[in-house]
């Protein structure tokens, strides 16, 4: 069975408490605090397996997380960090957040390794909060949380070259034909279910890969048949071959079922539709041949030319049973690869799971004045995480804290309570001069 998409839950692994202890020994009645820092917890990483063509796996088990980093003991002893959850991918995925449909990568050209969610950092132990004035701290730092997401995967084969065509028009003879690919071929819509890949081997090229979309029917974009879980095969092709019935041997019109096929790679993606194409003419080895005058005026070779060469689609007569026509065809599109050059399609992040899960912080908090010690003090668990998350060291994490001050009104309260430039703010053990 072949499985290109999958949904599931994800979830990266609690950092462990801080531990509250104090040293207790012999002749050392009253030690100082000794509690240890919780471990990390593990991170949610994707990696391509190069062994993968499929999501199979994923259909199957629908839930992942790493493990949980463990609390910290006495004796400063460090909690243990939690592994690592690794979920391996066929290249060419696409992980998406499931409720926006927003990518957050692909797995795709140089990217090979990803760190989806990164595991909680491990709480302080009490021995960082010892002080002067606070020799014997009975608190310590809660383990960061873990960080959760549904994710939708989806694989786009990685293609050079696309082929596209309303069903029994020859696709996967052609493909059999110039590649080692072998698909199963039989006569009926939707004959293959699978896109089948195969490497074409051209005497002073490189080659280039192409693939056989399952075939199109009309209202494909719009989800009838199965047009819809194909056709984003086709969305990193850089050259597409529409492969047309030129006999119509099914009774068709070559020139309107191209445009029918069109129409759908238009209404499903119009940067698609506006990809290279050329037109393949298949089954000219069964096409009526007349003699004499009337030749040029039956032959359906000329009405499809007369269509799209104007439009500046090259037309190639070909015949998939035969071999006749087909190296041309596969030299000019070699030519056309060469012109666009070897950069993959590789889908930007849109979605970061990181700054989704600061904007998800609902706890609440409150901003008050502390007239015994001059200070304004604002506490709750929404503050404690966001210190948690964040190294007041260094330049960039104190701007993001500001910057979390005031997108959550904190900053506001404090204006109302009417502080002033030079005024003390007290955050969880942290004291900071206001200036505005």
């Amino acid at each position: 069975m072949f499985a290109d998409r999958a949904k599931i839950y994800v979830r990266s692994g609690k950092g462990g408490d801080g531990h509250v202890s104090f040293r207790r020994e012999k002749y050392v009645p009253a030690g100082g605090p000794d509690g240890g820092d919780g471990g990390r917890g593990g991170d949610v990483i994707f990696e391509v397996d190069e062994g993968l063509n499929t999501l199979i796996d994923y259909r199957n088990s629908k839930k992942y997380k790493a493990e949980d980093g463990e609390p910290g003991g006495k004796k400063n002893c460090r909690g243990k960090d939690g592994k690592d959850i690794v979920l391996k991918v066929p290249q060419g995925t696409v992980i998406k957040e499931a409720e926006s449909g927003q990518v957050i990568a692909d797995m795709s050209g140089e990217n090979r390794r990803f760190i989806l969610l990164k595991g909680g950092r491990g709480g302080s132990g009490n021995q960082h909060y010892a002080t002067s004035t606070m020799q014997a701290p009975k608190y310590a730092q809660p383990g960061q949380p873990a960080k959760e997401l549904t994710l939708l995967l989806e694989l786009k084969v990685i293609a050079d070259v696309g082929l596209v065509g309303l069903p029994n028009v020859g696709k996967s003879t052609f493909l059999s034909r110039v590649t080692n690919a072998r698909p199963k071929i039989a006569n009926y819509h939707f004959t293959t279910l699978n896109p089948n890949l195969g490497v074409v081997d051209l005497e002073g090229t490189k080659g280039f890969v192409i693939a056989d979309i399952p075939g199109l029917i009309e209202g494909a974009s719009e989800g009838v048949g199965l047009g819809y879980e194909f056709l984003r095969h086709i969305e990193r092709t850089k050259v597409i071959i529409h492969i047309v019935d030129a006999a119509g041997t099914e009774g068709r019109d070559p020139v309107t079922d191209i445009y029918a096929i069109n129409k759908e790679l238009e209404a499903y993606n119009p940067d698609i539709a506006k990809r290279p194409q050329v037109i393949a003419a298949n089954k000219i080895d069964v096409i009526y041949r007349p003699q004499g005058d009337a030749e040029e005026e039956q032959n359906p070779i000329e009405a499809i030319k007369a269509e799209f060469e104007p439009k500046g689609i090259a037309v190639y007569p070909i015949s998939a049973v035969s071999g006749e026509g087909v190296r041309e065809l596969l030299y000019y599109v070699n030519e056309m690869l060469e012109k666009l050059g070897d950069e993959v399609t590789v889908f930007e992040q849109e979605y970061f799971p990181d700054q989704a899960s600061f904007q998800d912080l609902t706890d609440p908090f409150t901003v008050t004045y502390d007239e015994k010690n001059e200070e304004y003090v604002v506490e709750g668990p929404k503050v404690e995480k966001m210190l948690g998350y964040t190294n007041l060291e260094s330049e960039k994490g104190f701007t993001f804290f500001q910057n979390f001050l005031k997108e959550t009104g904190i900053l506001t309260q404090l204006e109302e309570l009417g502080i002033q430039d030079g005024d003390t703010v007290r955050i969880y053990g942290h004291s900071f001069d206001y200036y505005k």
